[in-house]
Order: C-alpha cells, then structure tokens, then sequence
C-alpha cells in the first residue's frame, strides 16, 4: 500500500486556520499550550480563541489550489483538518469550534477533497491529537478525549471519500491515557489502503508512562518517519518523508500564513525534492495560505516554477528509488530499472569523480542539456562537464546501464580526489 506514495515522491502541506487572520503560527502563537511546552506564545489564549469569529477566507478556492499543486508535478495533498489549537476545518457534528461557526461557514476539507479527487491526486489529513481548547483533553482517565477524537478521525474518514494517508502530529500523556488499539482497528476498517504517519503516539511522556504493549508502540509507528524543517538521512530500511515550509520566519516558524516570513527560492525547493528522493524519501513541501484564502504570490510562484522544471527532470524523481550512491556533498543518485540518475549539486572545476561501479554505463546525458562526458575503469566513474549552461538549478545526469545483477549501495561522501 505505500508504492504509489513511494513512487509519487511530492506533496503539498498547506497549514490553514484563523491563525492567518492574525499573521501568527498556527496553534503555537496562542500563550498557553496545556501539557506541552511554550513554543512561540504571542498571542493571549482569549483573543487567539476568537480569531475564528474573524475568519472569512472569500478567496479561497480550493480547485485553483490543487490544480497548481498537480501542475507543479506534486501527487498527494495533506491538509490540516485541525491543528493543536482544536479548531476544525470541516462540519464537525462533535464540536462548535469549527468552520461552520465562522463568517464564511464553507466546508474547507469537503472543497479540498472534491478538488483533490477530481485532478487525480491522493488526499491527507492532518490531524493533532493534542487539543489546546478542549475541555476534556488529558482529564482524568481522557476516556472522554478518546470518545471525541476517535469520533472525529471517524467523520474525516467517513464523509470525504478516499483518504489516502493520515497524517497524525503528536500528543502529550501517558501511554494508559488512549486507546490506540482501538484508534487503528477503526482506521483501518473504514479505509484499508490508507498509510500513517509515525506521530499518533510520539512525545506520549509521564511519571507511569511505563513500557506500552510492543504489538501497540509498533502500530502506532506507522508507516513512515517524519524528519521535520531538515532533509532526512539516506535511509532504505525504513520510507520517511521530509516536512519543509516554503516560508520561513525568524523563530523557525512560517507553517501558517506569517507576513514576517521568508520565502525560499526555487532552486533551494528543487535541491530540497531532488536530496529527499536520492535519500529514499518524500518532501511534503509546506504552503501557507493568506487569510483571504489565497497563496501567497511567492509560493505560487514556486508551484509554477516546478512545472517545467518537472517537464524536464521529473522522469529522475518519480517511480525511483535512491541510491545505489549513497548521497553525499556532492549529491545523490536515484535508479529505476538500469536508468541511473545523478543529481549533482556541487561540480568540482566541471569534474565530478565517484566509486567504481559494478556495470557497464552505455549512454551518459544531462537532462537540462550540459555537455557531459564520461570515463569509467576499475577506480571511478568519472563525469566532465564541459560546457556548463547558465542556470540556477542543479545538473541531472542519466546513466543507461547495460543489464546486469544487483548494485550494492556504494558510500559516496564527496567528490573523489581528481587524480587527471
């Protein structure tokens, strides 16, 4: 069930709420975080509390959306259909403190699951076990917690046609305090192929935490690891998939719409897809939008820069695997039947020298159009770049190996010593 995940590579993370309407970090920004620790507290909890009162997104259109995440070559959307602060983006039968109650009234999630559905994209839901407002969280034996977000994991579930991935982001407690058992037998009976992240039960702490049954820690490990603002290390044995914002502000922030943010330039995004793949993973790339419901106009900018880009070197990210080179400062490779491809961020003088490998290389080509050539013997594999075009992005080399048996994974830390 993860090979279209595995072979998809790209999604987007959008990061939405009433936090926008402030400019300030989605759950974080409110002062008190109950069971947790201080994160960024800028906003008191009365005021955050009422954002939503304040929250009419008449921009928002979820079609445009995600027609621009799949031009931009991504496969799977992951929505947050409610972050640590407790406000839900759908029609919750289970709580007022939802879209329902604000001005615009909409059904956020519905709209972007139609959308989703309709461009032939995998839909995600984020979903915080931790829960800020609530009153019932972490309360005597949080049986009642249980009831509530057990209740609401099942709507999402239920009421939104396929989900293709649950996308679960911490929780404070004990591990007596909730009944993953339970959570996952429900998850699994109302969608069977879906995947989980490795959060249901991460950061659960406390005095009689104890040891949870290992048949429980297992499955609530999931499917995949979720390295956070950082590209993951090279990592075969287990599929992970790295979180990264667009947008990045000064306290480390920027998941959320944040006007102070900053944000990073195509080629950065393009490395940062193209370091996950060749490591074996994933990059959910993290979209903002502003409260009128709109992107921002830099990350759509960087959604249509991903277009062509995608055009030109998206038959080395997608359906591959990493390796057999082992990334290193000079770059990584991904591999798909005997195509091999390099992605080579740091050229040294136009020479890139690496370990032998065990095959034949019959053809060798850049995919933006360099001028490549090569030399292979018993030492290396040795490429000479020798008429570099002017671009910011960095070169895709293919390698058309001859048939052979399996290549081994082959350390490669950074570009060998040129020994011309």
């Amino acid at each position: 069930k993860l090979t279209w995940w595995q072979d998809a590579k790209f999604g987007l993370f959008i990061h939405w709420g009433p936090a926008s309407v402030a400019g300030v970090e989605i759950g974080w920004a409110r002062a008190t975080h109950p069971y947790d620790h201080a994160g960024n507290p800028t906003v008191p909890d009365a005021e955050y509390d009422q954002l939503y009162r304040r929250f009419n997104p008449v921009d928002f259109d979820a079609d445009a959306i995600v027609a621009a995440a799949k031009r931009a070559g991504m496969k799977y959307v992951v929505f947050t259909a409610k972050h640590h602060d407790g406000f839900a983006n759908w029609h919750t039968r289970l709580s007022d403190y939802s879209i329902a109650n604000t001005p615009f009234r909409r059904d956020i999630c519905r709209e972007l699951a139609a959308a989703v559905h309709a461009h032939g994209l995998k839909l995600g839901w984020y979903y915080s076990t931790r829960d800020w407002t609530h009153p019932d969280y972490l309360v005597g034996d949080n049986s009642a917690y249980n009831d509530f977000y057990h209740g609401q994991i099942r709507e999402l579930l239920s009421d939104y046609g396929e989900v293709s991935l649950l996308w679960f982001d911490h929780v404070s407690g004990t591990w007596g305090d909730y009944r993953f058992r339970e959570l996952f037998e429900m998850i699994y009976q109302l969608q069977p192929h879906i995947i989980v992240n490795n959060r249901a039960a991460r950061f659960v702490f406390g005095d009689q935490a104890g040891e949870p049954d290992p048949e429980i820690a297992e499955l609530a490990q999931g499917d995949f690891d979720t390295p956070e603002g950082q590209i993951g290390v090279f990592q075969r044995d287990r599929p992970w998939e790295s979180c990264i914002v667009m947008s990045k502000a000064a306290d480390g922030g920027g998941w959320s719409y944040r006007p102070d943010a900053t944000t990073r330039g195509f080629a950065e995004c393009a490395k940062m897809l193209c370091a996950c793949v060749t490591g074996c993973g994933n990059l959910l790339l993290n979209a903002g939008p502003m409260p009128s419901g709109a992107l921002r106009p830099e990350e759509r900018g960087i959604l249509e820069a991903f277009g062509p880009w995608m055009d030109t070197f998206g038959e080395s990210v997608y359906e591959t695997r990493g390796g057999p080179y082992i990334n290193g400062e000079w770059g990584g490779a991904t591999r798909r039947g005997n195509d091999l491809y390099l992605h080579i961020f740091d050229w040294r003088d136009g020479v890139l020298r690496l370990p032998p490998l065990p095959r034949t290389v019959l053809d060798c080509r850049e995919l933006g159009g360099e001028i490549v050539m090569f030399r292979q013997d018993d030492d290396a594999l040795t490429l000479v770049l020798t008429g570099a075009k002017s671009r910011d992005t960095h070169s895709v080399v293919k390698l058309t190996l001859a048939e052979g048996g399996d290549i081994p994974m082959i350390p490669s830390a950074g570009n060998m010593e040129d020994d011309r």
